[in-house]
Order: structure tokens, then C-alpha cells, then sequence
């Protein structure tokens, strides 16, 4: 006959494996950047597109916005400054470079001439006002 046993998921070994976690040197592979993201959020009103995007860590001379009819595209480029005394030992380094880029298309062209962007505290505002709606024209048949 077979003997069943309990399956105990916070036994001695997973104890003994959480203790190792904290006190193993840490290792990182200096080749793999970490993906620099824009994440946002798009809200609409009658007369204009709101955008907050979270890009953090990165200067605002840094950040491009280009407008082309309902087409947006926001790009930004984050610097790293690595600075290494004598004696000292990186352990880890996770603040680094990188380029993130975002597009999307809106459902009406935007007025890039009163279109505003406000960088503040990590966070870019854009508000792109609609273009007047232009009536077809009907042109007659000669």
C-alpha cells in the first residue's frame, strides 16, 4: 500500500530557501537595459484631448511630441549618469538609459497650433484641442 503524506508548502526547505534569497550576492547582467515605458491616459471632451503620460526620470528638453492630423507620437530618452568612486563596487544598477516611444490616432485632427504640453512631476499634459469640423462641399456639375 501506498503511504500519502500532506503536502506542506512552507516547510523547512522553503524556509531555508527565502533565508538564502536575502543573503546571496546580486548578480546583473549589465547587456539587458530595463524597457523604458510611457504609460497613459486619454480623455475627450467636446472641444479637446486630454493626455497624462507617466514619464519619469526624464528631462523635459528630452521629450518630443509630434502632431500630424489625428496622429500623436510621443517620444522621450532617459540618460544615465554613472558615477564610480575609486574603492567602490556596483552591486546593482537598475537606473540606466533608453528611448521610449508611444503613437496613437485619434478620432478627429487636432489643432497643433493650440496644442499645449506641461511637464510636471514625471508627468506630461497634453491637451490637443479638435480642429473645427469643415463641412463637405458640394461643388455643382457644368
Amino acid at each position: 500500500m501506498a503511504n500519502l503524506t500532506r503536502y506542506n508548502p512552507f516547510d523547512e526547505s522553503f524556509d531555508d530557501l527565502l533565508k538564502g534569497f536575502f543573503v546571496r550576492p546580486v548578480s546583473y547582467d549589465e547587456k539587458v537595459q530595463p524597457q523604458v515605458s510611457i504609460r497613459m491616459d486619454v480623455t475627450e471632451s467636446e472641444q479637446a484631448y486630454l493626455v497624462h503620460a507617466d514619464i519619469p526620470g526624464v528631462k523635459k528638453e528630452d521629450i518630443h511630441v509630434t502632431i500630424d492630423g489625428n496622429q500623436v507620437a510621443i517620444s522621450a530618452e532617459t540618460k544615465s549618469q554613472r558615477e564610480q568612486k575609486d574603492g567602490e563596487k556596483v552591486l546593482r544598477s537598475e537606473r540606466s538609459y533608453g528611448k521610449a516611444y508611444r503613437a496613437f490616432t485619434l478620432a478627429q485632427d487636432v489643432d497643433e497650433a493650440s496644442a499645449e504640453a506641461k511637464y510636471t512631476d514625471g508627468v506630461l499634459e497634453l491637451t490637443l484641442p479638435k480642429k473645427a469640423a469643415t463641412s463637405a462641399k458640394r461643388l455643382s456639375v457644368q
